[in-house]
């Protein structure tokens, strides 16, 4: 029987928002402007692409710490807060991550790329429930998972949109650009990130991220492709039930749980409409199309530095792309060159200096790669 017993009232939480200027960031100060009987923001950096609209944002919310820049961020992960939430987007979120864990803050985690890259170093350093996802298919997971035991999982299951080049074979993305990549079907994101979708690298960088985040081996987290985006991943339980978390595809959901966690926020984007037909599709992955999945989960359990490279060689080959210098189909490709010539430390005392240094030679040998 559901208690009918009033609440506390939620306690105002103290945030620090990263890369406040992205899409992370933004919708993030949406909620903040929208509740501010929860949150306070004590704390905004930005990257520096915009700084008229950072200088707004500062004038707006008058935070104790503000800058731009990857210092600027380390210093105000270590701000004293309740919640840091990390949206930088790349390598560099890396060490603002072990600044707000090693601070005792909540971490509000949307830097994929700083979990991966760090792997067992991030978790050292993060209490047991420090870090709190904010990716939507790991925030479901988290949510779904509220639902058994852990020795009740068989397997997690992540949703792919498939990106806007769902269907194709390899042969019809040989000459894909850079402007159709960026039209993603169902989200609105930055341009690394929407490129990431495209090719799938992204779901590969969420696998090995739900591995690293609820310990699940690699051959139990599956991918599946479900285009509308609406059921935002599943988790599997020993005696056949899937727990599904489904609304419509936004960024509002995770980022209020990110903050409120455990709590949830109350309107903070709308629900199903299900009083309109609803159907939902899925489909298997195409691995021979879309090879950077099964090209993380292998560099996932290689370990050590590899995931740091996987991740690195990426962006280097994003931007070229993005600059005309690289076709669509050579970023992965390019990828897994590099991944294979690199010597991977896999020992499990990697330092933040091992990391970077691995992180520093993949991009320095992806350029040799790549075109100028």
């Amino acid at each position: 029987m559901t208690s009918t017993a009033p609440r506390d009232a939620p306690v105002r939480r103290d945030v620090v928002v990263l890369g406040s200027t992205g899409s992370i960031g933004t919708q993030a100060l949406d909620l903040a402007r929208a509740h501010p009987e929860r949150f306070r923001v004590v704390g905004l950096t930005a990257g520096g692409s915009q700084p008229d609209l950072f200088a707004q944002q500062v004038a707006e919310f008058a935070p104790a710490v503000s800058g731009m820049g990857e210092e600027a961020s380390v210093e105000a992960a270590g701000h004293p807060c309740d919640v840091v939430l990390n949206g930088i987007t790349g390598a560099v979120g890396l060490r603002p991550t072990l600044a707000a864990l090693d601070a005792g803050s909540t971490l509000a985690l949307a830097n994929k790329e700083s979990l991966i890259m760090g792997g067992p170093l991030v978790l050292e350093r993060a209490a047991p429930g420090q870090i709190v996802p904010v990716d939507s298919e790991h925030s479901a997971i988290a949510q779904c998972l509220r639902s058994g035991r852990g020795d009740e999982v068989r397997r997690l299951v992540l949703t792919a949109s498939g990106g806007p080049f769902r269907g194709r074979s390899k042969a019809e993305l040989v000459d894909v650009t850079p402007e159709q990549a960026m039209a993603h079907p169902t989200w609105d994101m930055g341009p690394v990130i929407t490129i990431n979708s495209a090719t799938l690298v992204n779901k590969g960088l969420e696998v090995i991220e739900a591995h690293l985040l609820f310990g699940i081996p690699f051959d139990r987290i599956e991918v599946v492709v479900h285009p509308t985006s609406v059921v935002h991943s599943m988790v599997e339980f020993i005696d056949g039930s899937t727990i599904v978390q489904a609304s419509p595809p936004t960024m509002m959901i995770p980022i209020a749980l990110g903050l409120a966690w455990p709590d949830r926020v109350p309107d903070a984007a709308s629900p199903v409409d299900w009083t309109r037909s609803e159907t939902w599709e899925f489909h298997p992955l195409d691995d021979e199309a879309f090879p950077a999945v099964a090209l993380a989960r292998a560099a996932g359990e290689q370990g050590g530095t590899a995931p740091a490279v996987y991740n690195a060689a990426n962006e280097v080959c994003v931007e070229a792309f993005r600059a005309g210098r690289l076709p669509f189909t050579d970023i992965v490709a390019r990828v897994h060159d590099v991944l294979a010539a690199h010597d991977v430390r896999s020992e499990v005392a990697l330092t933040v200096d091992d990391i970077l240094a691995a992180d520093a030679w993949a991009r320095q040998h992806t350029h040799t790669l790549v075109p100028a």
